[in-house]
């Protein structure tokens, strides 16, 4: 389906690799000395996290995005042969609370928030990583709400979630448009009945599997630009 912007009312926001960078916790891994290679750990922890999200739903498993990012990050470094006390574990997870912002998140959700639109995110991420993302983008003052899949103890893709999102918001699922740099995430957002884009940040191809986004755009402000002209 071909975007339609004059259908869209309220834009929600993935967190995750959309607003904030997760190669940021290269850094965090860099710092301890016994990682000489932070960028392999780095790829297993994000690798891992997002497959024990999925594999969670059906499990009906009760942990949160936060314990499963724990046991992610302690997979990534038992694969890679590396022994680090939980403390020191406990430190490098805490990156999730700053990660790095990317440059274009301010200034596109303030276009869409001054254009009328009423902004969220939605996130796997539980209330507390989502208050401090807000707070280290700087964007709360132009955002509605957050909504977190802890509010209904499943992860994306589940259908539930962004029917959920549509409830919390107030919006009819076809004026929602669900913005993401995670291919499945907006596969679960079209397949409930939300437009979805695709951020692209890295330039890499569209899966093959399952439903076409209904944009691809480069960044937030391609996003903004359709929105808003």
């Amino acid at each position: 389906m071909a975007f339609d912007p004059d259908r869209v009312t309220t834009v929600t926001f993935d967190s995750y690799s959309t607003l904030v960078d997760v190669d940021a916790t290269v850094g965090a891994l860099a710092d301890h000395a016994e990682i000489p290679d932070p960028d392999p750990v780095s790829r297993t922890w994000r690798e891992r996290s997002i497959q024990y999200t999925l594999v969670a739903n059906h499990l009906e498993s009760d942990e949160t995005f936060y314990e499963i990012n724990r046991d992610a990050l302690a997979y990534a470094l038992a694969a890679h042969g590396i022994d680090l006390p939980a403390d020191e574990r406990e430190a490098i997870l805490e990156v999730y609370h700053e990660l790095e912002v990317f440059d274009d998140v301010r200034e596109s959700v303030e276009r869409l928030h001054e254009a009328g639109y009423d902004t969220y995110v939605l996130s796997n991420g539980t209330p507390e990583m989502l208050e401090s993302m807000v707070d280290h983008a700087g964007i709360g003052d132009l955002l509605v709400d957050t909504i977190s899949a802890d509010e209904l103890e499943t992860f994306k893709p589940d259908a539930e979630l962004y029917r959920h999102a549509a409830g919390r918001t107030g919006t009819p699922l076809d004026e929602l448009v669900h913005v993401s740099a995670l291919w499945f995430d907006v596969q679960g957002a079209i397949r409930a009945g939300m437009q979805g884009v695709w951020l692209d940040r890295k330039g890499t191809p569209w899966e093959p599997f399952g439903d076409e986004p209904d944009l691809i755009a480069e960044g937030l402000a391609a996003v903004a630009d359709r929105l808003t002209r």
